[in-house]
């Protein structure tokens, strides 16, 4: 799996049936599935995020987590992140995991970090998504579970 954090002041999802999600200060989390990704990585990706050190302590250094400073985070899927440029310029997506798939695993990934942290919102899944945000900082992490072993 694959992640992209972006600590945020607020952030929000919106789809043709308007505002599905909305937060105001925490994470953002763009999430990519790939055919290889396991339990093993999903629940590596889940502790890591509501643990990942980001925020400012009282000497405004990052020491803190998202659960530390009670924000909130949301995840949206985003099968891109397993995009292969090497190729042309077209990107191939031969790494992602297949679409319905992908949405259980995606759906038990919410679950799991919603059982670590209850402070979590959603995207949905396989949906044209407009997606805006207030990036603070900026701070932007990525993550890779293949790259934790």
């Amino acid at each position: 799996m694959r992640a992209i954090i972006q600590r945020v002041k607020q952030a929000s999802v919106v789809t043709k049936r308007g505002v599905i999600a909305e937060i105001r200060a925490g994470i953002l989390v763009l999430v990519g599935i790939s055919k290889d990704d396991t339990s093993a990585d999903r629940a590596y990706l889940a502790n890591k995020l509501v643990k990942l050190r980001i925020f400012p302590d009282e000497n405004g250094n990052m020491n803190r987590s998202v659960q530390d400073v009670g924000g909130d985070i949301l995840l949206v899927s985003q099968f891109t992140l397993y995009g292969d440029c090497s190729k042309g310029n077209r990107p191939s997506f031969g790494l992602a995991m297949a679409p319905e798939q992908a949405k259980k695993f995606y759906e038990q990934f919410v679950l799991e970090v919603q059982s670590v942290y209850p402070k979590v919102s959603s995207g949905q899944f396989q949906a044209e998504m407009d997606v805006s945000l207030i990036n603070w900082g900026p701070i932007t992490i990525i993550l890779d579970s293949k790259r934790s072993k």
